[in-house]
């Protein structure tokens, strides 16, 4: 988990240092950085029977973005995102079990502004696909009765043997108030459509990611 809080830094930085090199001469294109939490879960669909979900776990995501306008009121967001997801598989008794991952994900929003003061105050709604790559995840057993934890890495891939498939697409809806200073707080739901589960697993149920997203952020 260090390597990821690294990650997540070096992220940041890096976007905000093209961000700030990029040319903004195009008339209504801004750049924005927001941050904040995620809470993720996995929704299983089984053919004929019911959808389970897990519970939710705390995570963070990390993203850079260009607001390029499209009118007075619509825009084109497009961005990329250092995403947290996961879940909590739940208990047996004597242990838990928890699953965090990370993603690369690429979103493509299309937005709607509502001006509420003249100074330039907004309220936002948007949505729009998204494709993901995972690049890291750990699993977590943690013994209930003495605090005692086993970790191991998640293994992305198709194959025998690997826990989750490396890619991930869905659908993102959003929802905030841009604020005339620069400053957004906003929220988001993550609709994965993707089957994470490997060939090699059972085929009659599909695993998915969900995930509730608040966030801060600037944009200038």
């Amino acid at each position: 988990m260090k390597k990821i809080a690294l990650l997540a830094v070096a992220f940041l930085a890096g976007t905000a240092t093209f961000a700030q090199s990029t040319s903004t001469t195009s008339t209504g294109t801004k750049w924005g950085l927001k941050a904040g939490v995620n809470i993720p879960k996995y929704s299983f669909h089984v053919s004929d029977g019911e959808n389970p979900e897990t519970s939710t776990i705390t995570n963070f995501h990390v993203t850079g973005y260009s607001d390029i306008a499209l009118s007075s009121n619509f825009s084109f967001q497009p961005g990329i995102s250092l995403q947290g997801k996961g879940g909590e598989f739940g208990d047996d008794g004597t242990n838990e079990y928890k699953q965090s991952t990370m993603w690369i994900e690429v979103p493509l929003n299309l937005v709607a502004k509502l001006p509420l003061t003249s100074s330039g105050t907004n309220f936002f709604v948007g949505a729009g696909p998204y494709a993901a790559y995972g690049i890291a995840g750990q699993n977590k057993i943690e013994n209930k009765a003495n605090g005692n934890e086993t970790t191991s890495d998640v293994k992305f891939g198709d194959e025998v043997g690997k826990d989750l498939k490396s890619f991930d697409m869905g659908f993102n809806f959003i929802g905030g108030f841009q604020l005339n200073n620069g400053f957004n707080i906003g929220a988001g739901y993550g609709l994965g459509i993707n089957d994470l589960r490997p060939k090699n697993t059972s085929r009659d149920m599909k695993q998915t990611n969900r995930v509730w997203s608040f966030s801060v952020g600037y944009a200038f």
